[in-house]
């Protein structure tokens, strides 16, 4: 029996750890040169004007709100995603409007057109890049300029995906965007995040709440300082920035491993009850592999597949379980909307292993064993 394989998980090598030893044994654990580092390398990588580093990807949603939207607000966004996407919303006191998805995973950006024409009072689409499948930018482009809306692209899963020329984070069609460095992402700062955006406006807002909402200007005295907003410590540390440009030098090589290996899964799973959620076309930069079965048709269902594979020690995973649905937002009045591709997705669909350290044998043992339990 193989050791056990997960859905995800990070890829660290000795360079990494020389990286962070080195900023260990420097002057700056934190608040130093290599968070500005980081910063400018994301930011040069996604075409981004500027980036914003942070503790994690869920504190970047949280500046990113309370820089976008304004008390009482509605959002335009998905079911379909961690909890943190929506969650970001009622931190500010905004109103989540939850809408289905299409076919791929993504928000339907069509029920969102319908949705805006249908009522003026939403003012920003939170859209979030499945799986690191980027969202149509086309229709993103035309969203913001007919409704004149804030939009966040949710680039969690995204990092390194293009749609046509247009690199996730670059902001092309959105006022921000967020990414997440926790372990199981495409790279990794331990924890972490980042908000990229060109809105010089914008990045002078988020820079002041990551710290206390603080500035201290040359022009005061040696122990002044001054809190001109209701901020927050969501700061990264040097530490992790070194990891984090470490990771970046490598990510090219870790986004190519994760597209070899969705490529096997397609071909291994053409004409078969095990549908891939979207084949490969040459945009996602594969955070997930998620499949579709149709478990109606078998004698097995979902929750016992994924007890027999864990005990094969294979990890299966469920991205995600609606969140409209959480017992939470059930208590807020949600839950009740029309969203039949999701619940018919949460039915069927699951995510399968996929990192840059996975072998050939592991994904064939993956394969082999996923086929086996479901004839």
């Amino acid at each position: 029996m193989t050791n056990f394989i997960p859905y995800g998980k990070q890829t660290i090598d000795q360079e990494d750890i020389d990286s962070v030893v080195q900023t260990l044994q420097s002057d700056f654990l934190t608040t130093g040169p290599k968070i500005q580092e980081f910063e400018q390398s994301l930011a040069k990588y996604c075409d981004a004007s500027y980036c914003v580093s942070v503790s994690n990807g869920t504190a970047a949603l949280h500046l990113a709100s309370l820089c976008l939207l304004e008390k009482n607000q509605k959002v335009l966004t998905t079911p379909n995603s961690f909890l943190a996407t929506a969650n970001s919303i009622l931190y500010v006191n905004a109103k989540p409007v939850f809408i289905d998805i299409a076919k791929d995973g993504n928000i339907d950006l069509d029920l969102c057109e319908q949705e805006l024409q249908r009522d003026s009072s939403i003012k920003a689409l939170y859209a979030v890049s499945f799986s690191g499948n980027m969202l149509n930018q086309e229709k993103l482009q035309h969203l913001k300029e007919t409704y004149n809306i804030k939009i966040l692209e949710d680039n969690a899963h995204a990092l390194g995906a293009k749609f046509d020329n247009i690199k996730a984070g670059s902001c092309a069609n959105s006022d921000v965007s967020i990414f997440s460095f926790h372990p199981v992402k495409h790279m990794t700062t331990g924890e972490g995040g980042a908000i990229t955006t060109n809105s010089k406006e914008l990045y002078q807002k988020l820079l002041l709440l990551r710290g206390h909402g603080m500035i201290k200007t040359p022009n005061m005295k040696p122990w002044e300082y001054e809190m001109q907003e209701l901020g927050f410590n969501y700061r990264i540390t040097d530490i992790q920035c070194s990891l984090g440009l470490s990771q970046l030098k490598k990510l090219g090589g870790f986004i190519d491993k994760r597209v070899a290996i969705a490529k096997e899964y397609d071909k291994a799973f053409h004409n078969s009850i095990i549908k891939p959620l979207y084949t490969f076309d040459g945009k996602s930069s594969y955070h997930l592999y998620v499949v579709q079965v149709d478990f109606t048709k078998l004698t097995i269902s979902k929750e016992n597949l994924f007890i027999k594979m864990r005990k094969e020690n294979i990890g299966l995973q469920l991205h995600y379980i609606p969140i409209n649905k959480q017992p939470y937002y059930k208590s807020l009045g949600y839950g009740v909307e029309e969203t039949p591709i999701m619940d018919k997705y949460y039915e069927e669909c699951f995510s399968l292993p996929i990192y840059p350290t996975l072998t050939h044998s592991e994904q064939a043992y993956i394969i082999s064993k996923l086929q086996e339990i479901l004839k």
